[in-house]
C-alpha cells in the first residue's frame, strides 16, 4: 500500500475541522435559550401584537388600563390622550423595594416613551426587566382597548366629539357677579374656571382661595353638586348656580349622539338629573361578574382608586386601592372610605352621597367608581 503524502494528511485534516466548525456554527440557536425560560412566556400574544396596530381611533382624557400582576408586582399604566393620540404615557404601579427599585427607575421610562413613540403595546422588552415589561404591555394594552371603546361610545372615531366650551349665566351675588365658564369633551367636565367672581378690598383675597378650589370640584365631581368653600360662602352659591347653567346649556347643545353616551357622570348626564345611578336607569342594569379597577382619580389631596367586585350582576365589595394619606389626610381617608365602600355596595352605582369633611377624595372616589362601573358595562 503506498503511504499518503505528508503534506496530503495535512490538508485532509484542515477541511475536517473547517467542516466540523461550519457544522456547529449552523446548529447553534440563533437567541440564548435562556432568554425564553427567563420570560417564562410572559409576553402574552395581545399585548406583543398589539390589534391595535394604531388602527383604532382612541378616545381622548386620560384612560388607566388594568394592574397587571408580575412575579415582583403589579404593573399598571394610564396613558393621556389628545387628538387621537397619546401624548403620555407612565406607570401608576410598578414593581418596588430592593432590586426591583433600579430596574423600575431604568426600565419604566424607557417603556413609556416606547409606548408614546409606537403608538401601540407593540414595543420591544426593556432588556432586563422582562417582567415588568410583560406586565407594562398588557396593561398598556388594556388601556388602550379602553379608549378605543371611549371613542367608539362617544363618536370621537369619526373625528366629530371635539371639545366644546360653554359659559354660563352670571349668577349676583352680595359681594359681585359669578361667572362660570366649562369646557366639555367626551361628555365630561375637563376644565372650568371663574371669568367673573367677586373683587376688592377683602373679596380680592376670598376669590383667589376658593375659586381654585371650586374649579377643581367642578371637574372632579362632573355636575353642579359640589360643597361650598369655607368663608366663601355667597361666592360658592354664586359659582354652583353659574355652572349649573352651564351644564344646562352643555346638554342642551349636546349633539344626539353625544347626549345618548353612557352616562360616565359628565356634563350631558349630570345637569337635569339626581346622579349617575339614576342616569344608568336607577342601578336596574346587570353588571358583568368580575373584579374592575377604575380610573387613578387625582384630587387636591391625592390620588384615589376604586375597585369593585361583582357577582350575580351586582356589587358585592368596593374599596380604595389608592386614597390621599400623610398628616391629616390620613384620618379622614381612615373615616370616609369605609362609609364609601358601604355606600356603593347598598347602592349598586355610583349615586352615593360626598362623606362630610371629605369632599375632595369623595368627589375622586366617585369618579373612580364611575369608570370602574363603565367597565363592568353599568
Amino acid at each position: 500500500m503506498r503511504k499518503s503524502h505528508p503534506v496530503r494528511r495535512v490538508v485532509l485534516a484542515t477541511a475536517a475541522t473547517v467542516s466540523g466548525i461550519v457544522l456547529l456554527l449552523s446548529l447553534k440557536p440563533g437567541s440564548d435559550p435562556g432568554s425564553a425560560d427567563a420570560a417564562g412566556g410572559a409576553v402574552p400574544p395581545a399585548a406583543a401584537q398589539s390589534p391595535q396596530g394604531g388602527a383604532r381611533a382612541i378616545g381622548d382624557g386620560t384612560v388607566t388600563g388594568n394592574a397587571e400582576q408580575t412575579q415582583y408586582g403589579a404593573v399598571q399604566v394610564r396613558l393621556t390622550v389628545s387628538d387621537g393620540k397619546i401624548t403620555k404615557a407612565e406607570a401608576v404601579q410598578a414593581p418596588k423595594g430592593g432590586q426591583s427599585d433600579q430596574i423600575t427607575a431604568n426600565a419604566v421610562p424607557k417603556l413609556n416613551q416606547a409606548a408614546v413613540a409606537a403608538q401601540s403595546a407593540d414595543i420591544d422588552s426593556v432588556s432586563g426587566a422582562t417582567y415588568t415589561s410583560a406586565g407594562y404591555k398588557k396593561s398598556l394594552q388594556s388601556a388602550l382597548d379602553k379608549a378605543a371603546k371611549s371613542a367608539a361610545g362617544s363618536g370621537q372615531g369619526g373625528g366629530g366629539a371635539q371639545a366644546r366650551t360653554v359659559t354660563g349665566d352670571a349668577a349676583q351675588t352680595q359681594y359681585g357677579a359669578v361667572q362660570v365658564r366649562i369646557t366639555v369633551a367626551g361628555g365630561k367636565i375637563t376644565k372650568a374656571e371663574a371669568v367673573q367672581a367677586p373683587k376688592g378690598g377683602q373679596s380680592d383675597q376670598i376669590t383667589a382661595n376658593a375659586v381654585p378650589k371650586l374649579n377643581q370640584a367642578a371637574v372632579a365631581a362632573g355636575t353642579a353638586d359640589i360643597d361650598a368653600v369655607s368663608g366663601a360662602t355667597y361666592t360658592s352659591t354664586g359659582y354652583q348656580k353659574s355652572l349649573q347653567s352651564a351644564l344646562d346649556k352643555a346638554e342642551k347643545e349636546a349633539p344626539p349622539a353625544s347626549s345618548g353616551s353612557s352616562g360616565s357622570g359628565g356634563a350631558s348626564g349630570a345637569s337635569g338629573s339626581d346622579g349617575a345611578g339614576k342616569q344608568q336607569g336607577g342601578g336596574a342594569k346587570a353588571l358583568e361578574n368580575g373584579t374592575f379597577t377604575g380610573d387613578a382619580e387625582k384630587t387636591q389631596y391625592g390620588t384615589v382608586q376604586v375597585r369593585i367586585t361583582v357577582a350575580g350582576g351586582k356589587i358585592t365589595r368596593a374599596e380604595a386601592v389608592q386614597a390621599p394619606k400623610g398628616g391629616q389626610s390620613d384620618q379622614v381617608t381612615f373615616n370616609s372610605v369605609p362609609r364609601l365602600n358601604k355606600a356603593v355596595v347598598e347602592a349598586g352605582s355610583a349615586d352615593i352621597d360626598a362623606v362630610s369633611g371629605a369632599t375632595y377624595t369623595s368627589a375622586g372616589y366617585k369618579k373612580s367608581l364611575q369608570s370602574a362601573l363603565d367597565q363592568a358595562g353599568g
